[in-house]
Formats: structure tokens, C-alpha cells, sequence
């Protein structure tokens, strides 16, 4: 069915502005901690925000950032977008977590939110990435090895799991997280990434 473009348009912004909520931000100061700017890599995000000691704010950042991605897509659903069109609500949300308006365009890496909007747009694809994600992580210690195995991989999971799928959607998603990760792709050559930690 073919969207009108209104909605399309609105449904983008909306997706964009809930991208762009910092949960890292949102969660430190729910928990009385620093900015995780301030800190570690820098980053406002899940992993960064381990490194303050407090796992509570960690899980919350994580389930936040996943949630909104989740949320988008679920939301597009309603007003009958096409599969295309939901696609774009996707990539919507995530250039919004990746430079939001609340933050002067300076996000996170979009991990967990990518995580979250897939989960929607094809569960099953989702959940194997996540997999692919947990286990990588999991080996080499390194969270950013993991979010860049998951990434390459969900297009090839969509391909093993489902006859038709967003593949152009989910590819480029892969080359957004792949872009958002190239210091740590130079730090992981170099021998310098950090590993995961819950402490600074």
C-alpha cells in the first residue's frame, strides 16, 4: 500500500526525535552520575556507561536506547506504511540516536538502537544478530568486536532466515554502524581498544 507522504514525513520526524533522547545522559543523572561524555571513550551509550561502576544505569541506557529503536518501527506499523516506508522510519530513528538534537548532533554509536528497530522490522533476524553480538562480545572481551561482527552479519542472517526482507534497509545499516565504529576499528588494529569493564 502506498504511504502518503505526509504521513511518511511525520513518521520520520517523530522517529528522529525519539532517536535523539540520550538515555546515557538520562540514565546518569536518574543515578546520580557523571556525564558519560565526561569519561571513558566519550560515548553516550550503554557500554560507556558500564564503565561508571553502576550496572543499573548501564541496563537501563541499554534497554532505553533499544526500546526507542523498537518503539519506531512498532509505531510505524500503525498508520499502514509500507515495508519500505517502515524501513526508512528505521534509519530515521537511528540517524537519530547517532546525532541527536538534544546532544548538537553528537550521539552514540547506534548499537543498541539498531538492535532494537531490527528486533521490529524481523524478530528472528534480529535475535541472531543480538547472538552474533553476545557471543563475539563474550570471546574477545571487546564490545565494539562484537557490535561490528553483528552488524556484518544481519544481512547475511536476513538471507538465511527469511525469503523477503529489508536487505537494502538492514546492509545499510550495516555500513552506518561500520562508519560510527572507525576509531575503534583503528584502536582494535593497533592493540589499543578497551575491553569491556565496569570500571573506568
Amino acid at each position: 500500500m502506498t504511504s502518503s507522504w505526509h504521513i511518511l514525513i511525520l513518521s520520520c520526524l517523530a522517529a528522529y526525535l525519539l532517536g535523539s533522547i540520550p538515555f546515557a545522559v538520562v540514565s546518569s543523572r536518574l543515578f546520580r552520575l557523571a556525564d558519560p561524555r565526561t569519561y571513558g571513550s566519550g560515548n553516550p551509550g550503554a557500554t560507556n556507561v558500564l564503565r561508571s561502576g553502576n550496572r543499573k544505569a548501564a541496563i537501563f541506557t541499554l534497554v532505553g536506547d533499544a526500546g526507542k529503536g523498537a518503539v519506531a518501527v512498532l509505531a510505524a506499523r500503525l498508520p499502514g506504511l509500507s515495508e519500505f516506508d517502515i524501513g526508512l522510519v528505521a534509519l530515521a530513528v537511528l540517524i537519530g540516536h547517532i546525532f541527536p538534537v538534544f546532544l548538537k548532533f553528537k550521539g552514540g554509536k547506534g548499537v543498541a538502537t539498531a538492535a532494537g528497530a531490527l528486533l521490529a522490522l524481523s524478530f528472528w533476524v534480529g535475535l541472531a544478530t543480538l547472538a552474533t553480538w553476545l557471543v563475539m562480545a563474550k570471546i574477545s572481551r571487546y564490545s565494539s568486536l562484537g557490535a561490528l561482527a553483528a552488524a556484518l552479519s544481519a544481512p547475511f542472517w536476513l538471507l538465511l532466515l527469511e525469503d523477503d526482507g529489508p536487505i537494502g534497509i538492514i546492509i545499510l545499516f550495516a555500513v552506518i554502524l561500520l562508519a560510527t565504529h572507525r576509531s575503534n576499528i583503528a584502536r582494535l588494529l593497533s592493540g589499543k581498544e578497551g575491553k569491556i569493564s565496569s570500571r573506568h
